[in-house]
């Protein structure tokens, strides 16, 4: 037998009890997880490309945010979708996809993404611990690393204890920043005209793509799929849609607490700032030694450094987790979380103490900006395939996503694509014109780019082709597998679709020997007139009465045995009535007989069976009459 697929995060998998009563119960017991997605969205590498865009266009961008936010949302709610029902993350779903180079490839990007997101957690909270204490920046650097005793201590205590302490520190950020906009006191009417779309020149593009990438981040996505798994419910079509409509409430309350924060951030930029003429603030420092005078208050620097650490430390905990779900999803590789947690910090710390000691403090606000357009540049490798992944009809059954949210997901990922590709093309070429020598770009970032390009290719028409040769091979025979034993099933719910033929005793007693003490039989009948098909259960023609009393006859038979029976009259196709009748009973099997039109019985029978078959997620048992 083939290994089964490790669980994503095993150590809290499953481990969240959601089986309440009433449904604010029901729904704090899936509250959670989109809080540790959301400080992702209010890390350190988001302040820098907010406070930049804040006070050099003033209002201009806060648009961006609201796109970004909504862009999250949608893509968040396609992550959660992933995880709850295919029981895969991200990760783990991109390795049964695509072959292993182009998996390794991928998961390097992802490995890329969560060093760029963890060197933005590491120099906020540097920056941090300096504007509070007065901590030189390169020992605020190198304390970050004991962290690391706080991210063990809250794996060991559990899901729920790791998802109250973030949900504090996010308390303590949301309120620092609503006493900061009291202090700040913008202008709403001028405001409100950053909602409308514009981009005064290349450089707002350059901080609005850092704005992108910041908000809509790669390692979230492949988070979320994970940690949505840490809930535990029956899985079966009611259930499952409801942990997906409870994960998208709690996606969306938490991803607008986390939209508040940035526009916060960049309105407080722009309300002090640019008011007062100060337009290249980028830097974190210069933005909390301008606030007290600007705002005539000593309070303000302060809550803006606790914020700070408090965005970074939260931050810090989920960039871990993340590189746990990608390391374990596409190498199949575990090691201790402290290890895991020590390799990606090192990876943080080492280019950022480089950078402090040879070029100064002052490089700071740059390395966070371009951490953030580095996640942006990441960001088409990871929606990509997961637009792929909750699109697929064989993965996800009848929770595939619909027309519109498959539509309105890859028009997403088309503008990220499409900005990301203008940004690497003006960058290169702007390197290559100031450049003494190009030849070295020639020969090193343009096959770079070309070769990111051509994966992108790869990873957009791999699903695309796969589907199809699997459509063309869905007639074949199945590769042999070897034969293990199972045991005896016990059908507690059974429905069974009967004719009024002479087949129906024959399938009743079939549908009966598969039952147990305590099951209950689902007899459904589909009237197919014409009357049928135009009225629907408004019909009340004599062919209708007359089906619906021997369907009791045949239900009250089965109650006077002792068995329980239940009836369902449907109108119209037997086709789409049959499945809907199952799936409203939460039926365990389907039993099928042969039609009871003579003339065209098999030609009707094969193409009804062939229908039902592939419109329920249930097993099929089909009745032929007796010779």
């Amino acid at each position: 037998m083939t290994n089964p697929i490790p669980k994503s995060l095993e150590e809290v998998h499953a481990t969240v009890d959601t089986q309440k009563k009433g449904f604010f119960r029901k729904l704090l017991a899936y509250m959670g997880p989109a809080y540790l997605i959301a400080v992702g969205y209010m890390d350190p590498g988001n302040w820098a490309t907010d406070i930049a865009g804040g006070s050099r266009y003033g209002y201009a961008l806060i648009w961006v945010l609201l796109m970004s936010n909504l862009m999250a949302l949608l893509l968040q709610s396609l992550s959660t979708r992933l995880g709850i029902v295919s029981g895969r993350d991200l990760a783990q779903a991109s390795k049964e996809t695509y072959n292993r180079p182009t998996n390794f490839v991928l998961y390097l990007l992802a490995e890329i993404a969560i060093a760029a997101t963890d060197l933005a957690e590491v120099l906020g909270m540097a920056i941090g611990l300096q504007l509070l204490f007065g901590l030189p920046l390169i020992w605020g650097v190198l304390l970050t690393f004991l962290d690391t005793i706080v991210l063990l201590f809250l794996i060991q205590k559990g899901m729920r204890v790791m998802e109250a302490f973030i949900l504090a520190l996010v308390g303590i950020i949301g309120l620092a920043f609503l006493v900061e906009m009291f202090l700040a006191k913008p202008e709403m009417s001028v405001l409100v005209t950053g909602f409308i779309p514009s981009i005064p020149d290349d450089t707002a593009l350059y901080i609005a793509i850092g704005i992108i990438g910041a908000t809509v981040m790669p390692h979230n996505l492949y988070l979320h799929s994970s940690l949505v798994q840490s809930r535990k419910f029956t899985r079966n079509m009611v259930e499952t849609k409801a942990a997906l409509k409870f994960n998208l409430i709690d996606s969306a309350i938490a991803l607008n607490l986390a939209f508040f924060v940035n526009a916060a951030i960049l309105v407080l930029a722009a309300a002090t700032f640019y008011k007062a003429g100060m337009f290249e603030v980028s830097e974190i420092q210069d933005a909390h030694r301008f606030l007290e005078p600007l705002l005539g208050s000593n309070l303000a620097p302060i809550f803006f450094a606790v914020a700070l650490i408090a965005a970074g430390q939260s931050s810090t905990l989920t960039g871990t987790l993340a590189g746990q779900v990608v390391m374990e999803g596409y190498l199949n590789l575990r090691i201790q979380p402290w290890i895991r947690r020590l390799i990606t910090r090192a990876v943080a710390i080492v280019p950022a103490v480089l950078a402090i000691s040879i070029l100064g403090e002052g490089v700071t606000g740059d390395m966070l900006i371009l951490s953030q357009v580095i996640l942006s540049l990441q960001l088409g490798f990871a929606i990509i395939p997961l637009i792929h992944f909750v699109s697929d009809r064989r993965r996800m059954g009848k929770l595939a996503i619909g027309l519109l949210v498959k539509v309105l997901s890859w028009l997403v990922a088309l503008i990220i694509v499409a900005l990301n590709v203008k940004l690497v093309i003006d960058e290169i070429a702007g390197w290559i014109t100031a450049a003494e020598s190009p030849f070295v770009l020639y020969v090193t970032v343009v096959p770079l780019a070309l070769g990111a390009g051509v994966l992108l290719l790869v990873v957009t028409l791999t699903p695309f082709v796969k589907s199809m040769l699997q459509e063309q091979r869905t007639h074949l025979h199945a590769e042999p597998g070897k034969v293990s034993v199972f045991e005896k099933k016990e059908f507690r719910k059974i429905a069974v679709a009967i004719d009024f033929s002479d087949i129906d005793g024959h399938t009743l007693r079939y549908a009966i020997s598969m039952g147990a003490p305590g099951t209950v039989y689902l007899l459904i009948h589909v009237v197919e007139s014409a009357g049928a098909i135009l009225l629907g259960d408004e019909i009340r023609d004599k062919e209708t009465s007359d089906d619906a009393e021997r369907l009791e006859h045949y239900a009250r038979e089965m109650n006077e045995k002792g068995f329980k029976a239940e009836t369902y009259l449907g109108f119209g196709n037997p086709k789409s009535s049959i499945p809907k009748a199952v799936q409203d009973f939460n039926a365990d099997l389907l039993v099928l007989g042969a039609h009871g039109h003579r003339l065209f019985k098999d030609l009707i029978f094969g193409t009804t069976v062939d229908s039902v078959r592939h419109s329920v997620n249930i097993p099929v048992f089909i009745v032929r009459e007796e010779n």
